[in-house]
């Protein structure tokens, strides 16, 4: 399908840069329920959390070794990053894969992307908005967790120093900035994630297979990380850093871990990112 951008055919006042904004895409993509559910399960995690641990009692003194699970219920900080650890494995895995897979691949299920680009919308510019949004989203539901968590937390447990399982504290003021950087690094991990999601949307017109494609794969990267048997191997793997993170909540942050971690999600991703719009911008979506 050929559009009036692509034919280099611009209407009087058309300016390829202010179509389908970003403001319009977000609305659209907030109104989805996908969104909204995604939203209410992130939020509801730190309730089923409390809950298990007021069933539970006290994790704390059960076994030899401290674990970061064990310090959970010393302060709202503490309830916060182990909120973190329990999800970032996999449960910040799917709104990622969600957002980032169905963007594109849902607009052609339902046969509306070919409208889009007759409007005409650029199909670097339609992409690029999708992306932005779809990024920006993920990054939302990484933050919603967190926060609600430190809500919930300090509510529960008060307001506190954020207790280090190998023995000392973190002071709130330090605690909140690297909870940030934690998030942050989350983030930027999960990329890996967003790019194969993103490049599978415009391969497909079933956004089932570009989310399920993307949490399959990274299932895969993260039972290869645990063979260790690949030996210096897995140091290519993005899984083998996912949770380089927890070195920032140490006394003494050791940043060489989350550094390599940061280097290798965004190779990945910007090569998948690369795929997805010379892929698209070839492709025929009319048939």
């Amino acid at each position: 399908m050929t559009t009036l951008a692509e034919r280099n055919e611009t209407a009087s006042g058309y300016k390829p840069g202010r179509t389908l904004p970003l403001r319009v895409e977000l609305i659209r993509q907030l109104k989805r329920r996908r969104t909204l559910v995604m939203g209410a399960i992130l939020a509801l995690l730190p309730f089923v959390l409390l809950i298990a641990f007021a069933i539970g009692g006290d994790p704390s003194g059960r076994n030899d070794t401290v674990t970061l699970m064990d310090t959970a219920t010393s302060s709202g900080a503490n309830f916060a990053a182990v909120n973190l650890f329990v999800s970032a494995g996999f449960l910040l895995v799917i709104p990622v894969a969600l957002f980032c897979g169905d963007t594109v691949a849902s607009e052609a299920s339902w046969s509306s992307l070919r409208y889009l680009l007759a409007a005409p919308v650029p199909r670097a510019r339609l992409l690029w908005s999708k992306l932005v949004v779809a990024l920006g989203l993920s990054l939302a539901a990484m933050i919603l967790l967190p926060v609600v968590a430190l809500a919930v937390g300090t509510a529960a447990y008060g307001w506190g120093p954020l207790q280090i399982p190998t023995g000392g504290a973190l002071d709130t003021g330090t605690a909140t900035q690297r909870l940030l950087v934690v998030v942050a690094y989350i983030f930027v991990s999960q990329l890996v994630t967003a790019g194969l999601a993103f490049w599978l949307s415009t391969k497909t017109g079933a956004p089932l297979g570009a989310v399920g494609g993307a949490v399959g794969l990274t299932i895969v990267g993260n039972v290869l990380d645990a063979v260790t048997a690949l030996g210096h191997w897995r140091d290519f793997l993005p899984a083998h850093w996912q949770f380089a993170w927890a070195d920032a909540v140490q006394p003494h942050p050791e940043w060489s871990g989350m550094i390599q971690g940061t280097a290798i999600s965004i190779t990945y991703a910007l090569v998948l990112f690369a795929l997805a719009f010379r892929g698209f911008a070839r492709k025929d979506v009319v048939s």
